[in-house]
């Protein structure tokens, strides 16, 4: 049974309207069709398989690369009422156990995963196993897609393997959504997740809420504290190249009075989770973090980005 898009929209997520090609993509998804979805970050990406997991009976799987992404998206729906829940390496044996049990009952609309644990083991077959009416998966979303090219800037060869989803479950509708992709990106991306002659939906990429002020760097200590002392109080992240330079410029930081914390790769699971919470529910927090930290992650209230350092 296919329940109305528009329906979802309003009662679960409480927007009139579909905006841009959102509607047109959802219907093109909910009549088994797969698509490359091209949209900027805040445009409206994740709604182009949130509504169509609600519509569609089964559950869709979410394949994402950062588990900061995966955990606010499933807190947000979470809040909303929606049954969504994620398995990566931050969670808990008993979480993870309780993970499994709602997906054994069918109790879960939405499962985020990375490309990693999809594919590792028996977790795809587990989770393809027909229920009542056939497949238990109804769409496979593809986020930061653009990490399965090797043109693209984010490249990340546990990506690569998705190419299997086209073979191992080629009934189930797969989108592939990125905010950074050039044409030649785009065509890869396509080519190795078996996309075909499938559409490319393509938004405006006209952020007018958005203001790009740049500068060359010079001195980072004589240009950073400065720019955070005229945004005191504010919320913000202050990308570096490499986690000692996370660690290094955090202690910076701190010591000249900022309320800063430090995220990456090499911290424990608990000083990510923690950093990722403060940032989004406190206010004056600045976040130092590899270039990854941030993607998708929806923040109440404005906050700036200083990067690259």
């Amino acid at each position: 049974m296919v329940v109305d898009p528009t329906q979802v929209l309003r009662q679960v997520f409480g927007y009139p309207a579909f905006r841009g090609p959102q509607a047109a993509i959802i219907h093109h998804v909910l009549e088994g069709g797969s698509a490359l979805v091209l949209m900027p970050t805040g445009g409206g990406k994740s709604l182009c398989y949130q509504v169509p997991a609600l519509c569609l009976d089964g559950l869709a799987v979410v394949v994402s690369p950062l588990i900061a992404l995966m955990q606010d998206q499933v807190q947000a729906l979470q809040q909303l009422g929606v049954p969504a829940a994620a398995l990566h390496s931050a969670l808990e044996a008993e979480e993870a156990s309780a993970v499994w049990r709602r997906l054994q009952a069918g109790h879960l609309k939405l499962l985020y995963v990375s490309p990693e644990r999809l594919l590792s083991g028996d977790l795809l077959e587990r989770l393809a196993e027909p229920g009542e009416g056939g497949s238990r998966l109804s769409l496979f979303a593809i986020d930061e897609a653009h990490c399965v090219s090797q043109w693209g800037h984010d490249f990340r060869p546990e990506y690569r393997q998705l190419d299997q989803l086209a073979t191992r479950c080629p009934q189930v509708p797969r989108l592939a959504l990125t905010a950074t992709a050039d044409p030649r990106t785009r065509e890869d991306i396509r080519e190795r997740l078996g996309l075909g002659d499938q559409p490319v939906f393509l938004a405006s990429f006209d952020r007018p809420n958005i203001r790009y002020q740049v500068q060359p760097l010079e001195n980072l200590r004589s240009q950073l504290l400065p720019f955070l002392e005229r945004h005191r109080g504010e919320s913000g992240i202050v990308y570096a190249r490499s986690r000692s330079r996370v660690d290094r410029i955090t202690a910076e930081l701190q010591a000249a009075g900022f309320e800063a914390m430090a995220y990456h790769a090499g911290l424990e699971a608990d000083q990510r989770r923690q950093a990722l919470e403060r940032f989004r529910m406190g206010s004056g927090v600045v976040v130092v973090a590899t270039i990854a930290f941030g993607m998708g992650i929806d923040k109440p209230e404005e906050c700036f980005d200083y990067g690259h350092t």
